[in-house]
């Protein structure tokens, strides 16, 4: 087999031998523990004997063989069975079911814990009770995965053909494992720019995490791109996994391309949210692609406890709508940034559109908008092509965060429409219908392209040479605040049979002794019949005339029988209270968006009030942080930026255009009678 795509293809056909006894649903469940298994079998075989032999000399002398058997292996682990994948299939057939579990239990623990995550022993039983296990294994025997025959970058790629394959039979979302290598190189490149002048120093020592980090191809693209700059550099991964079996997947890989294994064993287990692993830990560059439009409600109540804690927990900001979690992951993030004192941290992450502009002023989304961009954190946005991932068309946007920005760069926010950089693929793959190119194959290289125009920003500034795809903003160009207009009520009132009849309907008035309210009622029958368009004078009026009746009922039933009375007339005088303040009409209730740069009331007496002359300004509607009027939102709007108008043909051509259709349909019809 001479590359990735053919393994991929052999390896999909065990579907073929499974089909009758397991759903489309779970041939994961059969297809990805072989393939661990043929893969770390392949890697052990050369030394088996060695091993074997070590380990029956010197078992029983040594309390700890560990260290001795990894040495004997090569690498993190070893397999103490009389077993190999081969052996297995030769030896005694009619008991390789059992076998195969002695073979299992003969792992060292680090990768019995690989193993185990698939419920591997669960499968074998069901191979075996559909007399399909011998047939499974005697196919991925014919398969060699040793690493001289197929890479680690190479066996990284079938790994996430194979996923991409599980989840398009599950009809799920294979976003979530599966992120296109030319965006994971993008985001690589994006997220070392920045450092690119000290990354190739002597000694050059970094750590690099990913939070969601599925097979670990981000981790791995990361680590091999920082040694392409700094063959010497020590770099150190870490992670995090929900998923089971890609798990698995991330530290089978690991312990096979670290020595030590060390890289694999900060690899955890669990929900990132919930249950960070890697708590008190700071790191020099994260990459991650969380799931986008994925709720978080199984760990709710644990985000939610901390965000309660403020600035002492990862949450500080608050949290977003509970559909979707994306923001809990960036600002997970930046909570592990290294500190700026120590050199800081970069972030580089994908997400959909939904964290730039979800949420009105005041929501979660907003609130954690405003965070990010108050405390200067954003250095540049970068919207990618349509139909480039493998579930979805929708547009992504790959976000650059640091804790250190470049002195030209505080304060700014640089935003990059590399919406047209793409070439189309040969053949669909799902919704990919696109990439981003890498410069192979007489390709342009675009991602090169990208992250020439993120690092072009002082060129880009200083000279005027702007490309219009970039546009570098103020961090308050993306706020606003939320201003509440109103318009005075303006009502009038009559105490006539029909407006009497609604007072029994009010709330307060019904809680007024029957005879009190009997009383009520016949006063206002003993009043004049007539329109009052001035609310205060017959409020005044009202009271006079409980006060002559010795009626004593207090205000907020006087204000139901004022109600009751009352039907709107944009004729009459504006109702002010007591204090002489105007009452707005909630129906008339309007809100504007002022840019954080203008003063609100300068805005409202241009923009509104030419438009509305007894439109106000509801000056309790406040932020709650400053106290100012309006509360502060903000959202990043790639379209309004962008956005390039396209007008419409003349009329005078669009009407040429249909006489001529017109023509050409009459000689038709001509010709078609004849």
């Amino acid at each position: 087999m001479e590359n990735h795509s053919e393994i991929t293809s052999f390896i999909w056909g065990t579907a073929d031998l499974i089909r009758d006894s397991f759903k489309r649903g779970k041939y994961q469940d059969v297809i990805l523990p072989f393939t661990v298994l043929r893969r770390i079998d392949s890697v052990l075989e050369p030394t088996k004997d060695e091993v074997l032999e070590t380990y029956h000399k010197y078992k029983g002398e040594l309390d700890n063989m560990e260290k001795l058997l990894r040495k004997k292996a090569g690498y993190a682990f070893y397999n103490t069975s009389n077993y190999t994948f081969e052996r297995l299939l030769e030896e005694d057939p009619g008991q390789l079911a059992s076998n195969l579990r002695t073979y299992i239990s003969g792992f060292s623990e680090n990768m019995r814990d690989v193993i185990e995550k698939f419920d591997f022993r669960n499968t074998i039983d069901k191979l075996e009770q559909a007399g399909l296990l011998y047939q499974v294994m005697e196919r991925f025997k014919n398969v060699d995965l040793h690493p001289d025959t197929i890479s680690n970058e190479e066996m990284g790629l079938v790994f996430e053909e194979l996923i991409r394959k599980f989840n398009e039979a599950l009809d799920e979302n294979p976003g979530e494992h599966f992120t296109p290598r030319e965006v994971v190189r993008l985001m690589t490149e994006l997220v070392l720019a920045g450092d690119r002048d000290q990354l190739d120093k002597p000694g050059k020592v970094s750590t690099v995490y990913d939070p969601c980090c599925g097979t670990g191809g981000m981790l791995t693209a990361a680590r091999d791109r920082i040694h392409e700059i700094n063959e010497d550099a020590k770099i150190y991964l870490y992670g995090q996994e929900v998923n089971p079996e890609t798990y698995a997947v991330c530290k089978s890989d690991l312990y096979l391309k670290t020595e030590g294994g060390k890289d694999a064993d900060r690899i955890a287990f669990g929900s990132t949210l919930s249950d960070d692993a890697h708590r008190g830990e700071r790191f020099d560059y994260q990459l991650a692609n969380p799931p986008y439009g994925k709720d978080w409600k199984r760990d709710k109540k644990e985000v939610k406890q901390e965000a309660d804690r403020g600035a002492a927990g990862r949450f500080e900001a608050g949290t977003p709508r509970i559909s979707d979690g994306q923001l809990l992951f960036l600002q997970h993030m930046i909570s592990h940034m290294k500190p700026r004192h120590k050199g800081g941290g970069r972030v580089s992450i994908i997400m959909n559109g939904s964290p730039l502009f979800t949420g009105d002023a005041g929501s979660g989304e907003s609130e954690i908008r405003r965070w990010l961009l108050e405390n200067d954190w954003v250095e540049a946005i970068i919207q990618l092509p349509e139909q480039i991932f493998y579930n979805t068309g929708i547009s992504t946007y790959v976000w650059v965060v640091s804790n250190d920005k470049a002195e030209r760069r505080q304060g700014k926010v640089q935003l990059i429409d590399a919406s047209d950089l793409w070439e189309p693929m040969r053949k669909s793959l799902g919704d990919k219908r696109r990439y981003i190119a890498e410069g192979e194959d007489d390709d342009p290289n675009q991602v090169s392209e990208i992250v020439g125009l993120y690092e072009a920003f002082d060129r880009a500034r200083q000279n005027g040479e702007m490309d219009d795809r970039v546009q570098i903003f103020d961090v308050e160009d993306f706020g606003y605040r939320k201003i509440r207009v109103e318009r005075p009520l303006r009502v009038n009132l009559r105490p006539s049979p029909d407006r009497i009849e609604n007072v029994w309907d009010k709330r307060y008035f019904g809680r007024l002794d029957k005879e009190v309210q009997e009383q009520v009622v016949e006063m206002l029958h003993d009043m004049k019949d007539r329109v009052y368009e001035d609310y205060a004078a017959f409020r005044s009026h009202l009271k006079k005339e409980l006060d002559a009746r010795d009626i004593s009922i207090r205000k907020k039933k006087r204000t139901d029988i004022l109600e009751a009375l009352s039907k709107k007339d944009p004729e009459a005088r504006p109702v002010r209270d007591t204090k002489d303040r105007l009452e707005s009409d909630t129906d008339l209730r309007d809100y504007e968006r002022v840019p954080l740069k203008e003063d609100v009331f300068e805005y409202f007496e241009r923009e509104v009030k030419p438009h509305v002359e007894d439109a106000f300004i509801d000056e309790d509607y406040t932020d709650e942080q400053d106290g100012k009027v309006g509360r502060v939102g903000y959202e990043i709007n790639f379209n309004r930026y962008f956005y390039e108008y396209d007008p419409p043909r003349p009329l005078d051509e669009i009407e040429a255009d249909l006489q001529e259709v017109q023509r050409d349909i009459i000689e038709m019809m001509g010709e078609m009678t004849t």
